[in-house]
């Protein structure tokens, strides 16, 4: 039988520089109401020059080992959610694990678009349950401000970079433990969000530079109406997996993409105020990093408590979707 696990280390990162709307406003046309309304985003962070997804990685994973009280060295392996490693190879989580001291864990990264850090809490999930480590670092880390196109308002306003991390640990059967972890795919709806050159397909070129090919590209309308209908099935299907029900959750995490798209799922799924959590606007949408740095935020702020039920849900590039159902259970 699997080993239950438990999270019991939270962390999160945002860089110093804070980038508000009505910064935007000067550097392209824009205003602050044409944002918010659109978007709920009033500011973002974005990283100083010297900074790389792996810096901020880091200090969301030592925040996350010193909450759950784990030495670096006893991590058994480092899964890193993101699109935006500083550089094509070695992965990110590699240059973590040696800046963090964890000389016996594993490092791979993981890329599924904003979806990323679900994808690596369901593999840490698995590499727990199976027995083949007892604690596991997963972390959600994206430098998106590198990537975008400062010109186009249509994508710009929306990103900012970030990072968040968890422990995962073995745990006890009385102890609240993750209770599903679902994910999902569609690479059929690959053009809805991507960044067309950098890879094998287009290697970079002046050509490629030239035309813009380096920048995040994004169909809005119909992601939009994607990631609502995607989400309320993901949250459905990690319910039903966990055994449970809506009423039965304290805390809903959606991915802080859009508060438009926040809102269309709440009311898709009937999700009290109460229970929703919302970050985008104060970070904007950080790809991998959105959803660990909200549970970051609202465990600081003393909201969730010991023992309480958590449906995190994500959608991003690839297509692809995700969600778990967890009870948060630091050490006491």
């Amino acid at each position: 039988m699997p080993h239950p696990v438990k999270v019991t280390g939270v962390g999160s990162y945002a860089p110093a520089k804070v980038l508000t709307n009505t910064d935007l406003e000067k550097m392209m046309d824009t205003s602050d109401e044409w944002i918010t309304t659109r978007t709920g985003i009033r500011e973002r962070h974005i990283t100083a020059a010297d900074e790389a997804t792996s810096d901020m990685a880091l200090a969301a994973a030592r925040q996350a080992l010193a909450m759950g009280g784990v030495r670096a060295e006893d991590v058994g392996y480092i899964v890193v959610g993101t699109v935006t490693p500083d550089m094509p190879f070695p992965s990110a989580a590699c240059l973590v694990q040696d800046h963090l001291g964890a000389k016996n864990a594993g490092a791979m990264d993981v890329g599924a678009g904003c979806t990323g850090f679900l994808y690596a809490f369901q593999t840490g999930v698995a590499l727990v349950a199976s027995g083949m480590h007892d604690k596991v670092l997963v972390i959600g880390a994206d430098t998106l401000s590198r990537i975008l196109d400062w010109t186009d308002r249509s994508t710009a306003v929306l990103l900012g970079d970030g990072a968040g991390a968890v422990v995962l640990e073995r745990a006890r059967k009385d102890e609240p433990h993750v209770m599903s972890t679902y994910t999902g795919s569609d690479g059929s709806l690959w053009e809805l969000l991507h960044m067309p050159a950098g890879g094998s397909r287009l290697r970079a070129s002046a050509e490629t530079v030239e035309k813009g090919l380096h920048s995040f590209k994004m169909r809005g309308n119909s992601t939009f109406r994607q990631a609502v209908e995607i989400m309320g099935e993901a949250c459905q299907k990690a319910l039903d997996d966990a055994g449970l029900s809506l009423s039965d959750i304290d805390f809903v995490i959606p991915h802080q993409a859009n508060l438009r798209i926040i809102n269309a799922l709440a009311s898709r799924l009937d999700i009290p105020d109460d229970k929703l959590v919302i970050t985008v606007d104060r970070y904007g949408n950080t790809s991998a990093a959105a959803c660990p740095m909200a549970l970051s935020d609202v465990v600081k702020e003393g909201r969730v408590k010991r023992g309480d039920t958590i449906l995190m849900v994500s959608f991003g590039a690839g297509l692809t979707w995700g969600a778990t159902v967890f009870g948060w259970y630091p050490p006491a």
